[in-house]
């Protein structure tokens, strides 16, 4: 049996990976899970300064999932480079480092300063919100994700894989842009927005009133988007989105996707990632699959 996956020139042991923002940067997980076992750690979003992040509460559990308006805290670059990379390092494992800002420039700052590091890839979280562009996200008009895909291309020493979100009107037109830009993979989808009430107080359970839906309930669009983008675009795709076991991620395969991430799980059960990579072996087993990679795409009908 053969679980290695190739995408955009790196060859991964096996095609699990976790969701960025789930995750922090592996270190917080590394009593429960071998790092070893997974195929890559996909950092929690990575700023060119230190953000704080919304104000609290910013977590709220809701049917099916989780809404969440963290703002993507993280401790800035220089942290990162020090502590994080090298934490990783000591593990057989691939790094995908996910990148955040508020502007093109903050991105860009960000990907020079990765150049010269030890990571394997580079996934931009185009769901920020573009101050410039009255806080619409950058990842929500095809020109505006053309843009700046093309400008971090252009600094790029890594392979880009482009996030995009689901608040979309077309996720097929999305990842064309993506690709035109010169995007070397996509991932999908990043969360769905939503909103949680409490009756009681009347009040909006988030401070922030909003916040990105992940967890089960969200899994049947991802595996719709994923897809979608398959039949759209030529680029390899990591899917994401409620996966809680390998049943799961064998569906976001068999749509098309090359890869999977698992995310709001690891919260529920920090040991999903292994159980996906045991039972995606178990069911080729099973049935008799040679190459995982004769999955991708392969649904029928």
């Amino acid at each position: 049996m053969n679980t290695q996956v190739t995408i955009a020139g790196v060859t991964f042991k096996n095609p699990v990976m976790t969701a960025s923002g789930t995750f922090g940067s592996g270190m917080e997980y590394s009593d429960f899970v071998d790092l070893n076992r997974l195929g890559a750690v996909v950092t929690k979003g990575v700023a060119n300064v230190p953000w704080e992040g919304n104000p609290t509460p910013r977590v709220a559990e809701v049917y099916g999932g989780m809404l969440n308006a963290i703002g993507l805290q993280n401790p800035g670059m220089d942290v990162f480079v020090e502590r994080d990379i090298p934490f990783l390092q000591k593990y057989d494992t691939r790094i995908i480092v996910n990148i955040c800002g508020k502007t093109v420039e903050d991105y860009l700052e960000v990907v020079e300063r990765l150049g010269d590091q030890p990571v394997d890839m580079l996934e931009i979280n185009v769901s920020c919100p573009n101050v410039k562009e009255g806080a619409i996200a950058f990842g929500q008009k095809p020109d505006s994700l053309y843009d700046i895909t093309s400008q971090i291309k252009k600094k790029a020493k890594q392979p880009v894989i482009m996030k995009l979100s689901p608040n979309v009107t077309d996720i097929a037109e999305m990842s064309r842009a993506a690709e035109a830009a010169g995007a070397d993979a996509l991932s999908m989808i990043n969360t769905i927005t939503g909103m949680k009430i409490d009756i009681h107080r009347k009040k909006f359970v988030l401070a922030n009133k909003t916040g990105g839906m992940s967890g089960p309930a969200i899994k049947p669009v991802a595996v719709r988007m994923v897809y979608q983008a398959a039949q759209a675009v030529k680029i390899p795709i990591i899917g994401m989105g409620g996966i809680s076991n390998a049943e799961d991620a064998i569906e976001f395969l068999l749509a098309g996707a090359s890869a999977v991430a698992v995310g709001a799980m690891n919260f529920v059960n920090p040991y999903t990632t292994v159980e996906v990579v045991e039972g995606i072996e178990a069911y080729m087993q099973k049935y008799g699959v040679a190459r995982v990679t004769d999955l991708i795409g392969a649904v029928e009908g």
